[in-house]
């Protein structure tokens, strides 16, 4: 099948560079999700594949041809913005039509159309409805529908349901997920939402600094992050700083773990996620176990967080009720990293190689 490629794209604006040589291969009819915190160029890249913006290097390929020249509306996408650009003198009906008007299609042709993708966006009957008149979930799905009306190839939308309310955003996430399905079309969605990103993507685009760090399935980007960044940005992780001593041995901050794929030597990172640390009671020894104190405890019904101080290191564990260990705040204990939940990253600031 097709795919979309990404071969280094760069934007620069003056001496700012907001993307860095990006570069993806995004199979046919994938969901996929640029994430990262504001201002790291998600957009911005967005805005290239649709033709918004002029990269500043690079190419764009679809379907084998070089694109990145072709102007925005030669390129059969569509597009839904964050603002949603709806027309507000127009009809639920007249939005979704107006590419079609603009393309000379007559207005049985329209209405048939409209009303086709009023259906498919579960919202029969409004089209005669004004805009000004529909909630903002009716109006995210009427701005979906627009995109839709010509049949794109790609799909893009920039934080659509950023300004929904969290229960209409949660069932508006389902809904564009299975809309995409049914239509097996490829979608590209910039999100800043973590949760957003790994319930509803494919591939998931990690970017910081207008570089990618990291694209892949969303359980690999959580249990295997690339590097630092990745790890500390998606859900909560444990980032213990450490030294290889010796074959196989790594010492950190309170003691020494045993891992297998450690390099030869020098200083590494390791992220180990809540749930994969197991606490134990004091006097409990064991290999890859360190000694702390409890700093503080909470239930949170379906789970227990521990916060334990390590030599001076906070260690975050979570755990189910019924494996909660019989230790009060304030009292001695030791938590075990277990090797396969630990996953070894360069140190702080380098890229992997």
């Amino acid at each position: 099948m097709s795919a979309l490629v990404l071969d280094g794209l760069t934007k620069r604006y003056g001496s700012v560079v907001a993307v860095h040589g990006a570069s993806l291969r995004i199979p046919h009819g994938q969901f996929v999700c640029l994430l990262g915190p504001s201002g790291c160029g998600k957009t911005t890249l967005l805005r290239m594949i649709a033709g918004l913006e002029d990269p500043s290097g690079g190419r764009l390929v679809i379907d084998d041809k070089d694109i990145t020249e072709a102007p925005a509306h030669l390129r059969e996408f569509g597009m839904v913005f964050q603002s949603l650009a709806l027309f507000p003198h127009l009809t639920a009906g007249e939005n979704i039509a107006y590419p079609l008007r603009i393309r000379g299609a007559n207005k049985a042709e329209q209405r048939k159309r409209a009303e086709e993708l009023l259906e498919l966006v579960r919202l029969p009957g409004v089209a005669d409805r004004p805009v000004s008149k529909l909630s903002g979930g009716q109006r995210q799905r009427v701005a979906i529908a627009r995109a839709l009306a010509l049949k794109p190839k790609l799909f893009l939308l920039d934080e659509p349901l950023s300004a929904l309310d969290a229960k209409l955003r949660e069932a508006m996430q389902i809904e564009l997920k299975q809309l995409q399905q049914r239509l097996g079309i490829t979608t590209i969605v910039v999100t800043h939402d973590q949760r957003e990103a790994m319930t509803m993507a494919d591939l998931v685009v990690v970017m910081s600094q207008g570089r990618i760090h990291q694209a892949a399935p969303p359980m690999e980007v959580y249990r295997q992050p690339a590097d630092a960044f990745v790890a500390d940005f998606i859900g909560l992780t444990n980032l213990l700083d450490g030294e290889v001593t010796a074959p196989g041995a790594v010492a950190v901050p309170g003691g020494q773990l045993h891992l297998p794929n450690l390099p030869p030597s020098g200083r590494v990172l390791l992220s180990v996620r809540p749930e994969e640390v197991i606490v134990h009671p004091a006097g409990n020894d064991g290999p890859n176990r360190l000694t702390g104190r409890l700093s503080f405890m909470r239930d949170l019904g379906a789970s227990v967080e521990f916060r334990i101080d390590v030599a001076g290191r906070e260690i975050v564990a979570v755990s189910r009720p019924q494996d909660r260990p019989p230790v009060e705040p304030g009292g001695p204990l030791s938590v075990e990293f277990p090797p396969a939940a630990c996953v070894v990253l360069p140190p702080m600031g380098e890229r992997p190689q």
